[in-house]
């Protein structure tokens, strides 16, 4: 019924909020059954959890109105009529235009987007207060045809190394696809590019260390089957899904922390909305407490000037950034004009 309506209590900083759900047997994930009251319940479950790693940040929503099978868009600035407890900052993007953008500031945020049929989370690795500035370096492994999540749990591992090597502490969450996202809090010294180029940096001597399972090409044919660096995630506007955002994926999965204790042994399809709430409740959040330091990217941006006295010098950015300086030609390999005999 067009009627049909229901609202939940949401536990909060400020106390209780009421927030209605509108058609709550809508049917999100077909596969498992799963409805918007059922994605908003999951939220308030784990709402502590997800607040502390998604809250205080520019956040995109990704909405899917007819569900995960269905046409999606996002969303970034409140729509008319939000709640007065949904506020917005002003972000910078690439192109240099200036826009309002949504911040989870409490879990009735969160469970008010899920009245929208948001599915997945896309926070910013900088805070609302100062979002020029990431407080977080975060590495995109993805894994190529031909790989799959079992070929990135030795590279993180190896990742791990190399950030420690640098006074940088790394955590770590599924992806809730097929990769993994290390994380390690930085201090907010540095603009996005530099934070780029320190991801870079830490990417290539993880190349160097594993050149037969990863690599940093941004031209899928040149890749192989390896694991991809995704270096241009730590771009500004270039987001991942959030720890504890469900995934627009069949079985719904969710994005999980996880102890790098649990690595070898985790099976990212394990973690889904019916399944992450128990897990947090019996285990705790294994993200707890991972703002309590902060590193420097210094060490990592000497390596990127190193690298770029060798000769390795900028790489491609995404095809809708302006043209950044040094960057080599945004054209496929394959493609690219072969010089002549005569040249």
């Amino acid at each position: 019924m067009a009627s049909e309506a229901t609202t939940l209590t949401v536990p909060g900083p400020d106390g209780d909020r009421e927030v209605r759900i509108s058609s709550p047997s809508r049917v999100l994930w077909p596969e498992p059954g799963i409805t918007k009251l059922d994605l908003a319940e999951y939220l308030v479950a784990v709402g502590d959890a997800f607040g502390a790693a998604n809250g205080d940040r520019p956040i995109s929503l990704q909405r899917f109105p007819g569900g995960v099978d269905g046409e999606q868009f996002f969303s970034k600035n409140p729509p008319k009529g939000a709640p007065d407890y949904v506020r917005s900052v002003i972000v910078t993007y690439p192109s240099g235009r200036e826009h309002p953008q949504l911040v989870v500031d409490e879990p009735a945020v969160a469970v008010w987007a899920a009245q929208m049929n948001t599915v997945v989370f896309h926070p910013w690795a900088s805070r609302a207060e100062d979002s020029d500035h990431p407080d977080q370096l975060r590495i995109d492994l993805d894994p190529q045809p031909g790989t799959d999540f079992r070929d990135t749990v030795p590279i993180a591992h190896e990742l791990r190394k190399v950030l420690d090597e640098v006074g940088l502490t790394a955590w770590i969450k599924t992806s809730g696809n097929r990769g993994l996202h290390v994380f390690a809090p930085i201090r907010p010294e540095h603009e996005f590019l530099d934070v780029r180029h320190a991801v870079i940096a830490a990417a290539r001597e993880l190349e160097r260390r594993m050149p037969d399972r990863v690599t940093t090409a941004w031209w899928k044919e040149e890749r192989g089957q390896r694991v991809f660096v995704d270096f241009n995630q730590a771009n500004r506007d270039r987001t991942m899904a959030g720890a504890y955002s469900p995934r627009a994926l069949a079985h719904a999965a969710v994005s999980t922390p996880i102890a790098w204790e649990e690595l070898d042994d985790a099976d990212p399809t394990a973690f889904t909305v019916r399944t992450v709430p128990d897990r947090l409740r019996s285990t705790g959040d294994p993200w707890e407490g991972m703002h309590a330091n902060h590193g420097s990217i210094a060490p990592l941006l000497e390596w990127w000037e190193r690298d770029l006295e060798n000769g390795e010098g900028e790489l491609p950015f995404p095809p809708d950034f302006p043209k950044m300086p040094g960057e080599p030609p945004r054209v496929q390999p394959s493609r690219a004009k072969k010089p002549s005999a005569k040249d």
